[in-house]
């Protein structure tokens, strides 16, 4: 008998982020999608906005939310899903997954208060949530690629560079999201102030409470549509083999992050849900690169994974994806 599946709303579907979640969940096997809404394309199929669901996707967006579901995927600006629970009068049963960064650092909204949603950190906590926030991009990055030296309180200086792929961004046009402007060229951005840092300090510390590690943190803009790639640097008297079996002790039982014994790019992540990881050591620093898909592991692939465990369900359905190596 075929069990029954879980109801699942969109908010916010017309955006990037939206649309990836809507990829992932017209062909999970586990969900009936009830209702996608977008104030801007309300009226409209949703094939006309998202082309590519065209075949896998009939439905036609809507203005409302108050068709019944399990769970709300809210893709939202930031600062938007605050507003829209504010107003939503959503009943308590329904579960809330929230891709924006309204509430990753411990605020509420009333009475639901949220479960940061790194299942590499808080797989347990996140099983028996009720309400998630998921993990911005850039943080999740550099959160998988330091967590294990965190554990260990063996993070004190830590540089930190990464470029990320125009869609994080956004959908909404910006001067430097133009495709004149974007290609072949790169830039760097919010040096030292990106607003993930807030988000992976409170993780690190939550394993490194003794001593805060300082972070040095500048990204930039690539000349790609998705992806991002990290490299940390900090000094450490690891051995490079030692290193190497921290991480993979670390990351044994993770379904999606994978220590590589050879250097890593960031073509055998696009399209998928992975994290790759590789560690170099040079003279006395450890080199640490992550790579993720932006959309995906940063976004609405981490947001599927996480309900997954919250309902039960194999913690990889609908994420079985292959990379676009070629």
């Amino acid at each position: 008998m075929e069990s029954k599946k879980i109801k699942v709303g969109v908010v916010g579907g017309a955006g990037y982020t939206g649309g990836e979640t809507l990829r992932l969940l017209v062909n999970h096997p586990n969900v009936e999608i009830t209702f996608v809404q977008s104030r801007s394309q309300a009226g409209k199929k949703i094939s006309d906005t998202h082309r590519d669901l065209l075949g896998d996707c009939d439905l036609v967006f809507t203005s409302t939310h108050d068709i019944p579901a399990d769970v709300v995927f809210l893709c939202l600006g930031h600062g938007e899903s605050k507003v829209f629970l504010k107003d939503a009068n959503l009943t308590p049963a329904t579960k809330v997954i929230d891709l924006s960064q309204d509430f990753r650092l411990g605020e509420k909204s009333g009475d639901r208060s949220f479960v940061y949603g790194l299942p590499e950190l808080h797989k347990e906590k996140i099983k028996k949530a009720d309400n998630i926030a998921n993990p911005g991009c850039f943080a999740t990055a550099i959160e998988l690629g330091l967590l294990p030296l965190a554990q260990q309180s063996l993070l004190a200086e830590v540089y930190l560079t990464g470029v990320t792929g125009s869609t994080g961004a956004g959908q909404k046009l910006q001067e430097t999201s133009h495709f004149s402007w974007r290609t072949n060229n790169i830039s760097a951005y919010k040096t030292l102030t990106h607003q993930h840092l807030k988000e992976v300090k409170q993780s690190l510390n939550s394993l490194q409470s003794a001593t805060e590690p300082s972070i040095h943190f500048v990204p930039w803009r690539g000349d790609f549509s998705r992806g991002i790639y990290v490299s940390a640097v900090t000094k450490s008297s690891l051995t490079l083999a030692d290193a190497n079996t921290l991480y993979q002790n670390f990351y044994q039982d993770a379904l999606f992050t994978h220590v590589s014994d050879t250097m890593i790019d960031l073509k055998q992540v696009v399209n998928t849900n992975k994290c790759l990881i590789h560690i170099e050591k040079v003279d006395e620093h450890l080199v640490v690169h992550s790579a993720i898909d932006n959309l995906l592991k940063g976004a609405s692939g981490q947001a599927v994974q996480n309900m997954n465990l919250m309902f039960g369900l194999e913690e990889t359905a609908g994420l079985k994806l292959k990379a676009t190596v070629h």
